[in-house]
């Protein structure tokens, strides 16, 4: 099925909103998100998780940042400092974010179905993406973490 531009837009805008309002609900830090703007061509990770996103939109998303920022995020939601293995599990897991997202915009009639989480350590390079938007969510006192959904 061919979509329009315009009803394009719609769904990554429903897609951006149940992103903050996942966020919202999951994560116990108040946080600040910048205004969503386009990527270039390729994209340079860390660390992070990436999850496959299909149906009616079709892409990625990424979670990206300092495993510090993740660490601290883990210690607000379960009350220990996570690092090695428990951070990339926990990181695995925060991933399944876009699950909440999906339920989310599912209101509006979108449908998406999401792919295993997987994680991205080390000098990654993404690219061959149609689109990339790019936000970043500022949690206080913690840091930044860089949210990209990559359009095919």
């Amino acid at each position: 099925m061919t979509i329009t531009i315009n009803e394009r837009n719609k769904i990554v805008t429903d897609f951006l909103n149940g992103t903050y309002a996942s966020l919202k609900s999951i994560v116990p830090i108040k946080y600040q998100m910048s205004k969503p703007h386009l990527l270039g061509k390729h994209l340079e990770v860390q660390f992070g998780v990436l999850i496959g996103v299909t149906e009616d939109i079709k892409g990625s998303l990424i979670l990206s940042g300092d495993t510090t920022v993740f660490s601290s995020i883990g210690e607000a939601m379960f009350g220990m400092p996570l690092e090695g293995e428990m951070l990339s599990s926990f990181s695995g897991e925060f991933g399944k974010l876009a699950g909440r997202i999906s339920t989310i915009i599912v209101e509006n009639g979108i449908q998406t179905d999401i792919t295993a989480p997987t994680i991205l350590q080390g000098n990654t390079t993404l690219s061959g993406y149609e689109k990339a938007i790019h936000i970043i969510a500022e949690f206080d006192y913690t840091g930044g973490m860089d949210i990209y959904l990559l359009l095919n």
